[in-house]
Order: C-alpha cells, then sequence, then structure tokens
C-alpha cells in the first residue's frame, strides 16, 4: 500500500529542507575554503586554517584518545549545568506563573541577573568555589536557569483555566492536578527554555574551560594555542560546531516528540 499524498508531500518538503541546509553548509564550507586557501598568499599563516589542514588533523584527532576524552568531559560539564538548571528552573518557574505576587517580587530581580553575562562570575565563581569543576558547573547553571525558568512561567500563565477548573470540579488533588494538568500544559515551554538553555550553556562552556581546568574543549583550544598546532585548533572549532549542532537537533527533537502542539 503505497503512502498517502499528504505523507508524500511531507517528505518531499523535509528532503527539499534537508537539500538546501546541505547547500547551505557547502556554501559556507567554500567561503572557508576561498578565505583561507584560495585568497592568501602561497605560505601565509591563514593557509593554516584552511579545510584541507583541519580535516586531515580532525581525522587523526577522532582516531586518537585525547579528543574524546575532551568532548565527555564538556559533555558532562554541560549535563550536569543543565540538570541543576531543570531542578531549579522548573518549580520555581511553576511557583512564580502561579503567583502573580511572587511574580511581581521576582521579576526585576531575576531580570536584572539574567542580563549579566555568566563570564562575570569567573573571578568570583574561583574565588568561591575553587579550581575545577565546581566553578564550571555554578556558571553553567547560571547560563541556563533563566530561560528554563521564565519559558515554565510563561507556560504557567498561559494553561487553558478551564482545564483547572475542569480538575477542581473532579475533586484532583494538588499533585493530580499537577501531574495530569499543569506538567502537560508547560511541557512544551519547559522543552523550549531547555532548547535555549542548551544554546547559551554551550557558547559560556568553551571559555568557561579556559581556567583552571586539565580537560574539556576549552582547555583543549588553549592546548593547540601554546604547541602552535593551528590545524588541530581549527579542527576543534569545528568539532565544537558539530556538537552544538547536533544538541540542539536533540532538542528540537525532543519538543516535537514530546510537545508537538500547545
Amino acid at each position: 500500500m503505497s503512502p498517502g499524498p499528504s505523507v508524500s508531500g511531507a517528505r518531499g518538503r523535509a528532503a527539499g529542507h534537508a537539500a538546501l541546509g546541505l547547500a547551505g553548509l557547502g556554501a559556507l564550507v567554500a567561503l572557508w575554503w576561498v578565505a583561507t586557501d584560495v585568497v592568501p598568499a602561497p605560505g601565509s599563516f591563514a593557509r593554516l586554517f584552511a579545510p584541507g589542514p583541519t580535516f586531515a588533523s580532525l581525522a587523526e584527532l577522532v582516531q586518537g584518545r585525547d579528543l574524546p576524552l575532551h568532548v565527555w568531559t564538556s559533555l558532562r560539564r554541560i549535563a550536569i549545568g543543565l540538570i541543576a538548571a531543570l531542578a531549579v528552573g522548573v518549580p520555581l518557574g511553576l511557583a512564580i506563573g502561579a503567583s502573580p505576587k511572587l511574580e511581581a517580587a521576582t521579576t526585576p530581580a531575576f531580570q536584572f541577573l539574567r542580563m549579566i553575562s555568566p563570564l562575570s562570575f569567573m573571578p568570583i565563581a574561583v574565588m568561591a568555589f575553587g579550581v575545577g569543576d565546581a566553578p564550571i558547573h555554578f556558571l553553567l547553571f547560571f547560563a541556563a536557569v533563566w530561560p528554563i525558568l521564565l519559558n515554565t512561567a510563561a507556560g504557567v500563565r498561559q494553561l487553558d483555566r478551564r482545564w483547572l477548573l475542569l480538575a477542581e470540579s473532579l475533586a484532583a488533588t494538588r499533585f493530580e492536578t499537577l501531574r495530569r494538568v499543569i506538567l502537560p500544559g508547560v511541557a512544551a515551554h519547559v522543552l523550549t527554555g531547555l532548547r535555549l538553555a542548551i544554546g547559551v550553556s554551550w557558547i559560556v562552556l568553551v571559555p568557561c574551560e579556559m581556567l583552571g581546568v586539565s580537560a574539556g574543549l576549552g582547555y583543549f583550544i588553549l592546548d593547540t594555542r601554546d604547541r602552535l598546532a593551528y590545524p588541530e585548533l581549527m579542527a576543534t572549532v569545528v568539532v565544537i560546531g558539530v556538537i552544538g549542532f547536533l544538541l540542539d537537533a536533540a532538542a528540537r527533537a525532543a519538543h516535537s516528540r514530546f510537545a508537538p502542539g500547545r
């Protein structure tokens, strides 16, 4: 039995979007090649960052042990920061969204803190938590908590009040209302906040790992610079971009799977 026209049309649109995406990536690589391999004179410093040496170094790094270790370390730090942000941001967002007085009391302070770059707290975090993973976890948490908190609160405010009244009329307990009505109702907003938090955290992670640690992608960039291994440096930049792209794709897939509609 052949698929219906709507299914075939959806597959065709998806294939078309994928082709356009690949074309865009190809154009980006072409611009990179022109800027680093065609325009610079032979023997120029810029040619060390060209796609050819970069992908050759990337192949060597992938087959070695150092790069996977640094990738794993960075992903573990991201996971800890996001879990902490979810543990704090979701309950606090639920409370703020349900209480106009609490929202009025906390919004100015939260908006003030949200607009401060997490990197501004790097010296303070090191003084407070010492050198190592702890300050990085704090900075990632600080970067990730705001989009999760604010999106959760927005989701609570946009809940259909008729569902809450229905739960009350059915004598549902507060826990049952939370589990069956509120959490499913705000799931899309929480996942949107999580996607934003992943993007912000991944950007903040690299500079955080350039301070006082001995592993991670940010540390590895400094290490390649100190060793004058510029093709490896550019390969690491490519790896950071690929992993960030995959993390965002995973967040989008989770949103489509668990919260396809409002």
